[in-house]
């Protein structure tokens, strides 16, 4: 085969294997359905929901592990001395968790709401922007800063937060 004959082969074989089945296989049964819902098992009809998802912690543990003990002798004396084998694994120290917690829903967020946020955020020392009405980096930062102090790593504002802050009512017990 010559060096012409060669180059069309070659891109013609190129094209082929680039139109070819790469051999990875998507199935449903591959995805865990829990990632991909938008509410938590159980959720009321008409909630709004958000996910934070905590990866695992693992740490590198090293142990040694006796293999043999010392021989010692009648007297005391250390006759051979013990035998260690050194261990080295990965340890799950805490498991991956996903947290759901309930969102106001985006019909309700309107710019009257927004800035009642960046009024409520902005008294609390968590928001230093101007009173806009509009979702911007600042808000969502000031949000995430506020969820934060109260244990949700999330910038999207939940219903406990919106309780905390005076913005939703509170049910009453009658």
């Amino acid at each position: 085969m010559t060096v012409k004959s060669f180059f069309p082969v070659l891109a013609a074989a190129l094209a082929l294997a680039a139109c070819a089945h790469n051999g990875t296989v998507t199935s449903a049964s591959n995805i865990d359905p829990i990632s991909l819902a938008t509410a938590p098992p159980g959720a009321a009809p008409g909630t709004c929901w958000g996910k934070t998802v905590s990866p695992a912690v693992i740490e590198t543990v090293t142990r040694k592990v006796l293999l043999q003990p010392a021989q010692i002798s009648s007297d005391g004396r250390v006759q051979t001395p013990p035998i260690y084998k050194t261990e080295t694994r990965q340890e799950v120290v805490q498991p991956r968790r996903e947290t759901w917690y309930e969102i106001i829903c985006e019909d309700d967020v309107t710019p009257d709401f927004i800035a009642s946020v960046q009024r409520a955020l902005e008294a609390r020392g968590y928001y230093r922007g101007p009173i806009t009405g509009e979702m911007d980096t600042a808000t969502r930062a000031a949000i995430g800063r506020y969820q934060s102090a109260e244990g949700l790593e999330s910038k999207a504002l939940s219903i406990a937060a919106a309780r905390k802050l005076g913005l939703i009512a509170v049910a009453r017990d009658t």
